[in-house]
């Protein structure tokens, strides 16, 4: 893989080009996608967003989200765009299965691969340029570092601010988490100085829920959550009768894992979600407690070091059981930061 600045002085030649991130995508996938899409359409390119899977309604505000395609929903369209692009942009993930039923057909094309991410351990041989970095907040803030690097600045107009900001902001925790940088809050500014109207997007994001959600909320902060103060860990397990008595979406889970860690004390907190085909897990931590080791050695996982997400096959009962095991095999480690404070104490 070469390095992404390497494509800077090929940019000013308009191509074919599709951009495509992660299945089920978030703020950050959908909003570092459109933002690339605004930028590189005021460079001459022809250029098609293709999600691989259906997306949270919440996201539709975004400028542009009207024009994205659905690949399992219009596969013979989404595959003839694909089939015809120069270049391919892959943004927030680190390996094609990532794109679901996508990959296959991404992996086979005689395309130009791009890699923009912040996930550990890219699969790099299949791109043929990129960055990988996961020292960033968000690939949104990524984007915003490629337009810049490649001397473009002057076109980080409204729409790539807006796309670009819900990115960030969400995949910061609304700006809590370590990696909202000085470098993130100078960008956040440049948005402003661009008229970028912050509090319209939070309330895109955060204030455009159904009633039912909310409700759901508390029936699984009440009913489904469980705490286990041995191991300064909280779990949330959600059996799918209640996303079916709830009417829960696609993104209505969203944000759900981060209530435990509210929790005096709570380094670990996961939620499993019985899905159709498989038991959907997310983790998150605080401190030096490494989610994506502990994803990626119990649940066929990975991601961040205080965010990850992980897989299963087994039924939902069996999933919480292999948790259980995974914790007391790390009991040691959960305990570390109590150990501490009690020592400074």
């Amino acid at each position: 893989m070469l390095p992404i600045q390497d494509l800077y002085p090929l940019l000013n030649t308009p191509r074919k080009v599709v951009i495509t991130m992660h299945q089920k995508p978030d703020a950050d996938a959908m909003g570092s996608a459109l933002g690339l899409y605004h930028f590189l359409v005021q460079l001459g390119h022809h250029v098609t967003v293709v999600s691989p899977t259906n997306w949270a309604k919440w996201l539709n505000w975004m400028p542009g989200c009207n024009k994205v395609v659905d690949f399992e929903l219009t596969r013979d369209k989404a595959e003839g765009i694909l089939k015809e692009a120069e270049w391919i942009f892959c943004l927030d993930f680190n390996i094609l299965l990532r794109t679901k039923n996508m990959a296959p057909i991404i992996k086979a094309l005689n395309v130009t691969r791009i890699l923009i991410d912040h996930h550990a351990q890219p699969d790099t041989p299949t791109f043929a340029y990129g960055i990988s970095d996961t020292k960033k907040s968000s690939t949104s803030e990524m984007i915003y570092d490629f337009i810049v690097e490649a001397g473009y600045k002057h076109l980080v107009n409204k729409e790539v601010a807006q796309c670009l900001y819900a990115g960030v902001m969400t995949d910061t925790g609304s700006f809590r988490f370590p990696a909202a940088s000085a470098a993130v809050h100078r960008m956040i500014a440049d948005f402003k100085d661009q008229g970028l109207d912050h509090t319209k997007v939070h309330e895109h994001i955060y204030d455009n829920y159904l009633e039912n959600r909310l409700r759901f909320i508390g029936h699984v902060l009440l009913h489904r959550m469980e705490v286990f103060y041995e191991y300064n860990t909280a779990l949330i397990s959600i059996p799918k009768k209640d996303l079916l008595r709830y009417e829960i979406k696609t993104g209505d889970t969203e944000g759900l894992v981060n209530y435990p860690l509210s929790i005096q004390g709570i380094r670990l907190a996961a939620i499993v979600i019985d899905r159709d085909e498989e038991r959907k897990w997310s983790f998150r931590s605080k401190g030096d407690f490494d989610v994506n080791s502990f994803a990626r050695k119990y649940f066929e996982g990975g991601g961040h070091f205080n965010a990850a997400g992980g897989r299963s096959s087994a039924s939902l009962d069996e999933t919480v059981e292999h948790f259980m095991q995974a914790i007391q095999e790390n009991e040691a480690a959960l305990q570390e930061e109590r150990t501490s404070s009690n020592k400074k104490q």
